[in-house]
């Protein structure tokens, strides 16, 4: 039974990366033409729509609510279908240029330019409401179940939710951070349901999940600098002593020329940098490999019908591969940048020994 649930899933999986291909350049007897490299960007960038399926040269997308502030002509808020027929209201999706892909518009001496405000929820904003929603039942569900059971057994979401918070405290913030760690715990538990939920809906190939989130730099960033400004705001007089003056280094690496309390002053700026960095690449580096075997098929399939056939069997078998390398790395990379962040936040709040 479990066999025939995984090959649904990698069926399902193939139909709908297939039926999702875009329209991206044409032979020249009018043919459609498979481009990878815009198939693969289509996919792992952000859209003011989410695409379902292209269907007989139709596309079913779910329209998303765009919320612009403009300068010369005010507020607006509209659905993303209204730019299905262009432009609207002056607004338009670049199509080329250093704004490709993001709404723009025509300013007074025929230019493009992006709106003063942006606020429109895409889709990776959408799968973020989503994940959180999802995140928030989860944990308030538990909750009360605590409240209303006191300390009987785990059962249901008990059970799956009890042993990953009983991880992160006896695994991850109480060795890297020490006695103060239940102040951390918050941010700590809240950051690793946040990147691993996101990082399993990006494994699944469907509306509302299926989005890029964690391999999105833009997200990425956000997280790392909020580990950043907590262990900043809770570093003790030791924690910068030993980056200004570490001890047991000699003098002569300190004055006249300040070698170390620069290395180490940079090691504090990188820090958050590398975190953005790791999270980001392993994710969007999964997501393009996979859809690269897809690829495979239509571009051996656009060469010879038979060649077509033959790379598909090939291409799917890595594609299940390579998805469970991702199933695992959902869960690594969650461990990985919280554990880090646990152990910034445990040499900011040590005292001298």
């Amino acid at each position: 039974m479990a066999h025939r649930k995984i090959w649904i899933k990698i069926l399902l999986t193939a139909f709908l990366v297939s039926s999702a291909l875009p329209v991206n350049a044409r032979h020249e007897g009018g043919e459609e033409q498979f481009n990878p490299g815009i198939f693969i960007l289509e996919h792992i960038g952000d859209a003011y729509e989410w695409h379902i399926l292209t269907y007989n040269g139709h596309h079913v997308s779910v329209p998303l609510p765009v919320i612009l502030y403009s300068k010369q002509s005010g507020f607006h808020m509209f659905m993303s279908a209204k730019f299905h027929h262009g432009s609207h209201d002056g607004f338009s999706i670049a199509a080329d240029g250093p704004h490709k892909g993001k709404i723009v518009e025509q300013a007074a001496d025929g230019s493009f330019v992006r709106p003063i405000l942006d606020l429109s929820i895409t889709k990776n904003v959408f799968a973020i409401f989503v994940s959180m929603s999802i995140i928030l039942w989860v944990l308030l569900s538990v909750a009360k179940l605590y409240r209303n059971r006191g300390n009987q057994a785990p059962r249901g979401l008990q059970s799956w939710v009890e042993p990953v918070v009983l991880f992160v405290r006896d695994d991850i913030a109480r060795p890297a951070i020490g006695h103060q760690y239940e102040r951390f715990m918050p941010y700590l538990l809240t950051l690793f349901f946040f990147i691993l939920v996101n990082n399993l809906m990006g494994l699944v190939p469907f509306f509302p999940f299926g989005a890029n989130i964690t391999g999105n730099i833009a997200i990425t960033l956000p997280l790392a600098v909020l580990t950043f400004l907590i262990t900043t705001f809770n570093s003790t007089k030791t924690y910068w002593v030993h980056i200004f003056n570490t001890p047991g280094v000699p003098w002569w690496l300190k004055i006249p020329l300040p070698i170390m309390p620069f290395t180490e002053l940079l090691g504090v700026i990188t820090k958050p940098f590398v975190l953005m960095i790791r999270l980001f690449a392993n994710i969007i580096a999964g997501h393009i490999i996979a859809i690269g075997f897809f690829s495979l098929i239509f571009i051996f399939g656009e060469m010879n019908v038979a060649m077509g056939y033959g790379a598909s069997v090939i291409s799917i078998l890595f594609t299940v591969f390579m998805s469970l390398l991702e199933l695992l790395v959902a869960f690594i990379q969650a461990y990985v940048f919280t554990l880090l962040s646990a152990l910034y936040f445990g040499m900011a709040v040590e005292k001298h020994h």
